[in-house]
């Protein structure tokens, strides 16, 4: 009996000791300098602010702009001013190189392919050189790391998720104060296997810009205006409504989500950081969104100005706040702050109840989060779903983090048996 007890002390103490918070962060530097650095951050302690240089004795590249997980072995970058998407593995290590989309902005995947929007007007693909009037998104497949297909969307085109099939994308037309054409206001729809656009959504909102967030059917995007005149925004989105033809498969709300992710309940956590030429100043607003409520009520419901534990007075507190996440995995919530935007910026951290952890010293203009899943977790069996990497198991009753319940809850959003479910 004894011997039994010490085994299981022993297996608990190997569980502790394994890493449960590991967090890959973009510092994407200063741009035209070709200094982005990626930080690694571990279970409280940044463990490296230089963590891909350390691994493969480089620089990442100028201005990294986003980072996804492939699969379980592959994780993408966009490296926008070297104009490349780099491939590395978990571990840090770079697999390939994909130089064939210059500008690149955003990313989404499907497991087999990564797709990524670009401002430019040109592409290699495997069947020769394309070139385009506006912007587009390329597909590129992972066993050979080549674009195999474009599409051809509007101007300067920002955030993408993939939801049942079909790649949304938010368009900007940010460069509508240089070049000859207007700003964008719609979401191009595209069918990812064909690569061939399905329609374009008027949302009546300028300039969609950054990276959007998405939970289930839903897609948090951001309108950040024209600085001057047109205010900023956000459009709640409904890909479910929008695959059925229905014009009405968004809300606008009046208030900015300049840096925005998923929380564990299915809401969108956003940072809304409003700029004005006129002033030159920012003003900040804090807000959680139920998505599912603000389409149900059209605006009237669904929006709360406050946050959990000390959250809103620690982010009331930054300089200048320059992202914001959730882990998926564990419900960790973090923010950076780029402070001068030249120097060494920090990122904070809190607990799921908004407790906050502590502050860290990282890299320049710290935006950009990838939590890998902890240790131990065999992320094999579990399906990912189309809400921001997301992991649940496809049969019986799971909250999302993956963990089983018994009983659902009285509201919010749940999984079961594969469905995502909305409870009111």
């Amino acid at each position: 009996m004894k011997k039994l007890i010490l085994l299981f002390l022993c297996s608990i103490a190997v569980n502790i000791l394994q890493a449960q918070e590991r967090i890959i962060l973009l510092n994407e530097g200063n741009w035209q300098a070709d200094n982005g650095k990626i930080t690694y951050f571990e279970d409280g302690e940044v463990i490296s602010n230089q963590w891909f240089r350390d691994v493969n004795k480089r620089k990442l590249g100028d201005t990294p702009n986003d980072i996804i997980q492939v699969n379980n072995n592959l994780i993408a970058i966009s490296v926008n001013w070297s104009n490349i998407i780099q491939f590395i593995s978990p571990d840090g290590k770079s697999v390939a190189e994909t130089e064939d989309v210059p500008n690149n902005r955003k990313l989404a995947t499907d497991g087999n392919y990564v797709y990524v929007t670009s401002y430019g007007h040109e592409c290699g693909t495997v069947d020769g050189f394309v070139t385009f009037t506006k912007g587009y998104v390329a597909k590129i497949d992972i066993r050979t790391f080549k674009v195999v297909a474009t599409c051809e969307v509007g101007y300067e085109p920002e955030g993408i998720a993939l939801y049942e099939g079909h790649l949304f994308v938010a368009n900007t037309g940010g460069y509508a104060f240089q070049e000859d054409h207007e700003y964008e206001t719609t979401v191009s729809i595209i069918d990812a296997e064909t690569m061939q656009l399905v329609r374009d959504v008027d949302t009546g909102q300028i300039n969609l810009y950054g990276k959007l967030s998405q939970s289930g059917q839903y897609l948090c995007i951001n309108s950040p205006g024209d600085y001057y005149d047109i205010p900023a925004a956000t459009v709640i989105f409904d890909c479910e409504k929008a695959l059925e033809g229905d014009d009405d498969c968004f809300v606008v709300l009046e208030y900015a989500s300049t840096y925005n992710c998923t929380m564990l309940d299915g809401n969108f956590l956003a940072i809304g950081a409003r700029f004005s030429y006129y002033t030159n100043e920012y003003t900040f607003n804090y807000v959680v969104i139920d998505p599912c409520e603000v389409i149900i009520t059209d605006g009237a419901g669904g929006v709360e100005e406050s946050l959990p534990g000390t959250m809103l007075d620690d982010l009331m507190a930054l300089g200048m706040p320059y992202g914001v996440y959730v882990n998926p995995y564990t419900g960790y919530i973090y923010a950076t702050d780029a402070g001068s935007f030249a120097a060494a910026g920090a990122l904070v951290q809190w607990s799921p109840e908004g407790n906050f952890l502590g502050r860290h010293k990282v890299y320049i203009n710290p935006a950009h989060f990838l939590a890998l899943p902890p240790d131990g977790d065999d992320v094999t069996s579990i399906r990912q779903i189309a809400d921001r990497g997301r992991l649940v198991r496809a049969d019986g009753m799971f909250d999302l983090r993956g963990m089983r319940m018994d009983v659902a809850p009285d509201r919010g959003l749940y999984i079961h048996d594969g469905k995502k479910i909305y409870k009111q």
